[in-house]
């Protein structure tokens, strides 16, 4: 189905934590930009997100020691490359998450390391509430089910969107596709998802 201005995705609850104000950007730009004149300057920049990255590739994988292993390699990737970094309008994070996500994809393609998909009840009730459903226990199975099933740029997107509660312009950058394509992309899961749950009330 096409996109419009009229096609409906309701808006989740943003995480306020990985939200910048204009002047929190500005003032990380500056940051980023002694950091490429002198990588001694990039310490502000791994002590402000290198909890989130390790987080970000733990839940991902269930095994601690490989996760910082590679949290490391994100962060020396990214103070190697950059150099390359570009202000896009969101935070710095964002592309280091794409490094991270890049990372990880690599690991999995290389070794038997294995993807997780860790969610609690209170992420499955954001995908219902973004999906104008109400939310029943009942309905996990097949919430669980749609995600297991889902294509690996998909399954990126439903962890950021509501595991993570990201907006549109973030997962954009971090998944390097535009801020329209990130909601298509979201509302055909969406539509997967209602396909589902109306199974379940038949």
């Amino acid at each position: 189905m096409p996109y419009n201005s009229k096609m409906s995705l309701k808006a989740a609850n943003i995480n306020p934590h990985y939200h910048h104000t204009g002047e929190q950007l500005n003032e990380e730009m500056m940051i980023i930009e002694a950091a490429k004149l002198n990588p001694q300057r990039f310490a502000p920049l791994y002590d402000k997100y290198y909890k989130q990255i390790f987080n970000y590739l733990y839940q991902r994988m269930d095994d601690k020691d490989t996760a910082f292993d590679l949290t490391g390699q994100v962060f020396l990737k990214a103070l190697t490359n950059l150099s390359n970094y570009q202000f896009k309008g969101v935070p710095f994070a964002s592309w280091l998450y794409r490094i991270a996500h890049n990372e990880m994809m690599q690991l999995f393609r290389s070794s038997k390391e294995k993807r997780a998909i860790n969610a609690d009840i209170s992420d499955l009730r954001y995908i219902c509430e973004e999906n104008e459903e109400p939310f029943f226990e009942e309905y996990i199975p097949a919430i669980k089910k749609l995600i297991q099933e889902l294509k690996e740029e998909e399954l990126q997107l439903v962890e950021l969107r509501f595991f993570e509660k990201r907006a549109f312009k973030d997962i954009a950058e971090i998944m390097d596709i535009t801020e329209v394509n990130a909601k298509v992309r979201m509302y055909r899961i969406i539509e997967k998802l209602k396909k589902q749950l109306s199974k379940l009330k038949t």
